[in-house]
């Protein structure tokens, strides 16, 4: 399924931004689906080589490098790749072939499909697109689940949490810059009485606020909280949330404080304590790749006193620990 929108500049694509992956230059489809072609012939499949190409595109070219494979061998690129790699490694380029929409539905489906639904993903997708990507999204969403996005969380989670989930997925917060003090205090004070000053919390108070509001007017939001509790919005929501809505709403405030370093910490998690959770790693490696990533690891190196690379390194073996890297060296 090939949706015309990864033709333009991701939504939300900022120069500002660093990415690690961007179109490679002298991009010839051709050359690269008979490297391909040739990798998966005969006995065992040359890995080296399809990272070599699939690694080191852009998806747009990827997308065109499938194309091209099939008008040339009149078969599926990701069902070949499919039938001849396994695991972790397949996992990664499987996800470099879908395109970036594709691949949040397709995230967003799995987190709840199956036994308990993992929050986090949910929280890291919605939270961290903008309105124009959100409500593509849900387009896609329908055309290849049948049912649509909403329905699917209203019937996947519930509360509080679902309540915010619901907000965000509406796509409609307020994204421009504009910041008004006095509102900010008003709405310190509001989330205050309906937290910390109520017994039992209002949480829709703090979803209506955290999930329409600009970042900027949320940052200022946040400061006069501070002025008028001494102490951190944080503190207040560790202490009055638990479960899955504190974790929403602490994303929420990461990601406004500090995006990378918010990107950063998801990368941590995926690979600290015992095993790493590859599902995670993939995502965010691939998702940031064209976006971000260059900055994340610049933040991750900070944060942990150890490159991402090393992490990974660490963390992760054989071919799949090598188109890791090579996403996150990038091809320029």
């Amino acid at each position: 399924m090939h949706h015309q929108s990864h033709l333009r500049p991701a939504p939300g694509f900022n120069p500002t931004h660093h990415a690690t992956i961007a179109p490679a230059k002298g991009f010839n489809p051709n050359a690269d689906v008979e490297t391909l072609h040739t990798a998966m012939k005969g006995m065992g499949c040359n890995k080296d080589k399809i990272i070599q190409v699939l690694c080191c595109r852009s998806n747009d070219q990827r997308q065109e490098i499938a194309k091209t494979y099939k008008v040339k061998y009149g078969k599926e690129l990701s069902k070949e790749l499919k039938s001849e790699l396994s695991g972790d490694f397949e996992d990664l380029i499987l996800a470099l072939m879908e395109t970036p929409v594709c691949f949040d539905a397709h995230q967003l489906h799995k987190a709840m499909a199956g036994l308990g639904t993992s929050e986090n993903v949910l929280i890291e997708i919605l939270v961290t697109r903008n309105n124009a990507q959100i409500n593509e999204l849900k387009q896609v969403y329908q055309e290849m689940y049948k049912q649509s996005l909403e329905k699917d969380i209203i019937g996947d989670t519930s509360g509080a949490f679902q309540r915010l989930l619901v907000s965000l997925c509406m796509g409609s917060r307020d994204e421009s810059h504009h910041a008004d003090s006095l509102k900010a205090n008003q709405d310190a004070w509001k989330l205050n009485r309906a937290g910390e000053q109520k017994l039992g919390t209002d949480e829709d108070v703090f979803n209506k606020i955290f999930a329409t509001q600009n970042y900027s007017q949320l940052r200022l939001v946040f400061d006069e909280y501070e002025k008028v509790t001494k102490h951190s919005i944080e503190k207040a929501i560790e202490g009055e949330f638990s479960g899955a809505i504190k974790d929403g709403l602490l994303g929420i405030i990461k990601c406004i404080r500090n995006r990378n370093g918010y990107f950063a910490e998801l990368l941590y998690n995926s690979m600290k304590g015992m095993g790493t959770r590859d599902n995670d790693l993939i995502r965010l490696i691939v998702s940031r790749s064209e976006i971000d990533l260059r900055d994340i690891a610049q933040v991750y190196q900070q944060k942990y006193e150890k490159s991402l690379e090393d992490a990974i390194k660490g963390d992760c073996s054989g071919a799949y620990k090598d188109g890791l890297i090579a996403l996150v060296k990038g091809n320029f």
